[in-house]
């Protein structure tokens, strides 16, 4: 079996493939604290919680944007499943094209989700990335990836406001019912949420507006709010909340990570 891993800044998603199939997946919390040992522990507890274990897996493939906690991770991977995860990043041998001004910037899970959307869409697609920041990127048919757009991220925007406004109480993520709040949660969900699903629509039509060609691109949504956002908005018209990891399956194909 292959095991992909997306580390990001604040979580960590682990996926098990069998071939084309999907058959587990988990979420960690991403720490840099954690020693390899600790990470070895912490997949080995997942896998057998499961009823699997780490020793069906025969290849692992990784991207990451947390370089502080990627080397620890790959070394718990080595530890708990005996193979070295082969890192997926700008620099990889895959088949697209990276049209930006500092392509070796371009983040590991951009570029993942660029090689995913053109597999599986083949057409003009922006790929809707809810997780520390929400990106959109903005994807040809052939693969080419055009760049996009970087902003805070749903979790990240509300953590910041409740910390630095002392009396605004932490909140959970329920739409509420109406705008207009009559409670300070209520108001801070609707300022939130909605103000994120405004953002989201508002910036797609604007990325629509100067597309290349003056085409129509497919808008899908992925990550850990994806599932929660994506109902509240306009332009988004599909979720596919593994597409980063189903994108390191590709790009273990490519690269003749085997599992």
């Amino acid at each position: 079996m292959l095991l992909a891993i997306d580390i990001g800044n604040t979580e960590i998603t682990a996926g098990l493939f069998a071939g084309e199939r999907l058959e587990a997946h988990w979420r960690l919390t991403t720490s840099g604290g954690r020693t390899p040992d600790e990470w070895a522990a912490t997949l080995t507890a997942f896998f057998a919680q499961g009823g699997r274990s780490t020793h069906g897996v025969h290849a692992a493939v990784l991207a990451s944007v947390a370089p502080h906690v990627t080397a620890a991770f790959a070394d718990g991977v080595r530890e708990a499943c005996g193979v070295v995860p082969v890192e997926v990043g700008p620099a990889s041998d895959l088949p697209l094209t990276l049209d930006v001004e500092e392509p070796l910037s371009v983040g590991a899970d951009r570029v993942v989700n660029t090689l995913a959307a053109a597999r599986l869409y083949e057409r003009d697609t922006i790929v809707v990335d809810f997780g520390t920041a929400t990106t959109f990127d903005c994807i040809t048919a052939d693969g080419r990836f055009l760049g996009g757009v970087i902003a805070p991220g749903l979790r990240t925007a509300a953590d910041d406001l409740t910390r630095r406004a002392s009396k605004l109480p932490a909140i959970d993520l329920t739409p509420p019912e109406h705008v207009i709040g009559r409670r300070t949660d209520d108001c801070l969900r609707a300022g939130i949420l909605f103000g994120t699903v405004d953002a989201v629509d508002g910036i797609v039509r604007r990325i629509r507006a100067e597309w290349p060609g003056g085409g129509t691109p497919y808008v899908v949504a992925t990550g850990g709010l994806a599932a929660r956002i994506a109902p509240l908005t306009k332009e988004i018209e599909h979720v596919e909340p593994h597409l980063t990891l189903i994108g390191l399956r590709f790009a273990a194909a490519c690269l003749h990570v085997t599992g």
